[in-house]
């Protein structure tokens, strides 16, 4: 007898755990199945990923650099000085740089001059040409009249034909001159420029995050500019590049929320997703494609390179009745399917009657956060206030209570269960 007291007083405490539904009380220390009630409730599904903190536009800052070799003689910022577009940010020793200018524009001159002395050339020698055609033409009658011999005329023809090519001559020299003044008007255009170059400005209104060179040093520019200094746009607003895995970038919509935090402070940041890379990283057989957030940045509070943890919100189903997710992979023994006759097909819940006996709905998966999942079915608030089965009691979990069964699902405080989930949307 003693052999069978335990169990006898281990059905007793079975009957006098379970309510009038069956259900098992929550104290109860040997229930027959485990439940998780359907509650209603905002289910956010979101994609956590992690990113950094970079300027607009450019993931490293606009770099501003030296076009032309010198001395950098003054360096009007430094660190977090704030720029404008157009600000004189540095100056380049410009005495080399004035000097071809000036050398330049000289040359110009004189290739001018040269263009007014071949003018005057073709003139005089179109006036030669309109010379010897005359004379050619009175030689010409002349010798048909007889009245001269006929070497006057073929000098005179002689005359006329380097006349011609005296003018076609000079005007070549003309075209010549003329394309000097051209090739010197570059020479002037490339020495302004470079004169110019001299003085660096600001292409953008920002901050400066990084400096390269000091006064005094020498910038040596070869076929790219040489850095002096990078330049933050506007850090009121900034982006965030997060990298995301292949298997959740299908779900990630241009315009989605997101929020994020920094380990620098105890806060969150909102933001929302403006664009979405094609370009595919491989790192350890791992396929991330870049995401790009846009946020606010009050006060200027990111600094570029900070390290942002994600969430960005996917899905958003609210004031729906949901239930823990454990409750879709329950499926009962051999022996109850067994009692229960045709069982319909598809996606089941399963919830136990007042007599003890267990019951399937056939229902539909919404939105899920993988923690709960919204429920769908004609008629599903017949389902609110009851309690789906999640599984079998064990030896283990009967003798926990809810407060320490691991395995007993429980409703979360709102967004604990995703560190950075996003707020719930007020109603």
């Amino acid at each position: 007898m003693r052999k069978f007291l335990p169990l006898l007083l281990a059905l007793a405490a079975f009957a006098g755990g379970c309510g009038k539904d069956g259900a098992l009380a929550p104290n109860s220390k040997n229930a027959a199945y485990r439940f998780a009630p359907v509650v209603r409730m905002d289910v956010v599904r979101t994609v956590e990923a992690t990113g950094t903190v970079t300027p607009r536009n450019s993931p490293s800052g606009i770099p501003v650099g030296a076009q032309v070799n010198g001395r950098l003689i003054k360096l009007f910022v430094d660190y977090n000085s704030t720029v404008t577009n157009g600000q004189v940010v540095a100056l380049i020793d410009p005495l080399v740089y004035e000097a071809n200018y000036k050398s330049a524009v000289a040359r110009l001159h004189v290739n001018k001059a040269n263009v007014e002395v071949s003018e005057a050339t073709v003139r005089s020698r179109e006036a030669e040409l309109q010379l010897a055609e005359k004379t050619f033409s009175r030689k010409k009658q002349l010798v048909e009249k007889n009245l001269a011999p006929v070497a006057d005329l073929d000098s005179a023809e002689e005359a006329l034909l380097k006349a011609r090519a005296s003018l076609d001559s000079a005007r070549a020299s003309l075209k010549s001159a003329k394309a000097s003044v051209e090739q010197s008007e570059a020479d002037v255009s490339q020495a302004s420029a470079n004169l110019e170059y001299c003085t660096i400005v600001s292409p953008v209104d920002g901050i400066v995050i990084d400096r390269k060179v000091e006064e005094g040093e020498t910038v040596v520019s070869s076929m790219n500019a040489v850095p002096v200094l990078t330049i933050a746009e506007d850090l009121n607003t900034i982006w965030v590049e997060a990298t995301v895995p292949e298997a959740d970038v299908g779900n990630i919509k241009i315009g989605q929320s997101v929020t994020f935090t920094a380990d620098a402070y105890r806060r969150k940041f909102t933001g929302h997703v403006i664009q979405i890379r094609r370009a595919a990283t491989t790192t350890n057989n791992v396929v991330t494609f870049p995401v790009i957030i846009e946020a606010e940045n009050p006060d200027e509070m990111l600094f570029p390179g900070m390290t942002a943890t994600l969430s960005i919100e996917t899905a958003r189903a609210e004031n729906v009745l949901a239930v823990a997710a454990a409750a879709f992979r329950f499926r009962p023994k051999q022996e109850d399917i067994s009692r229960l006759g045709e069982i319909p097909r598809g996606r089941k819940l399963w919830f136990q009657k007042e007599d003890g006996s267990i019951e399937p709905f056939v229902v539909e998966e919404g939105v899920s956060d993988d923690s709960f999942i919204e429920i769908k079915m004609e008629g599903v608030e017949a389902l609110e206030g009851r309690s789906a089965i999640v599984g079998y009691e064990t030896a283990v979990t009967a003798k926990m209570d809810d407060k320490t069964n691991p395995f007993s699902p429980k409703f979360p405080a709102r967004n604990k269960n995703k560190g950075t989930a996003p707020e719930p949307k007020k109603q």
